[in-house]
């Protein structure tokens, strides 16, 4: 089959608005916030959104501080985790926590929501933990904080 010197043009010029479209909405997308949308319906009992859109092209580095310390609180080196907060106003906190986690081990989480209020980050989460005879869904929250440069978890919340 011959091709016309017309049709080659015209296929070649749509194939470069694709590209340029595609690199185009990749500018734009690099220049958004972390949460592209949360939906308008709220959970009634937690005011958690019912669904949020996070950007591909976030700094994912506040989340992998949280998932490293919710790593380490589901493989149970809680205490080791909490260290620092044996030291300050938080002892007493540290040690419900690390009992509560080792009765209600983490399986896993996903995130459900996401609040920037610089410094911090507030991380929601939705976990399922073992229970004593099953498995349950519960939220938590993790609240990172970047003053140094790098994110460190100063507070961690979950109801057992």
């Amino acid at each position: 089959m011959k091709f016309s010197k017309l049709q080659i043009g015209i296929a070649v010029g749509a194939g470069c608005v694709v590209v340029f479209g595609f690199f185009g909405y990749l500018m734009w997308l690099n220049n958004q916030p972390p949460v592209l949308a949360k939906s308008a319906d709220l959970d009634p009992l937690t005011k958690i959104p019912l669904s949020i859109s996070l950007n591909p092209l976030r700094d994912r580095t506040s989340e992998r501080a949280a998932t490293e310390f919710l790593r380490a609180m589901r493989d149970g080196h809680c205490k080791q985790e909490l260290i620092d907060w044996e030291k300050d106003y938080r002892k007493r906190y540290a040690s419900f926590i690390c009992d509560s986690e080792a009765k209600h081990p983490l399986i896993s989480w996903k995130v459900v929501d996401w609040d920037d209020r610089p410094p911090l980050r507030i991380l929601e989460y939705k976990a399922k933990r073992q229970g004593d005879a099953s498995t349950y869904d519960e939220l938590l929250s993790v609240t990172l904080d970047s003053r140094g440069g790098e994110w460190a978890v100063t507070k961690y919340d979950s109801l057992y």
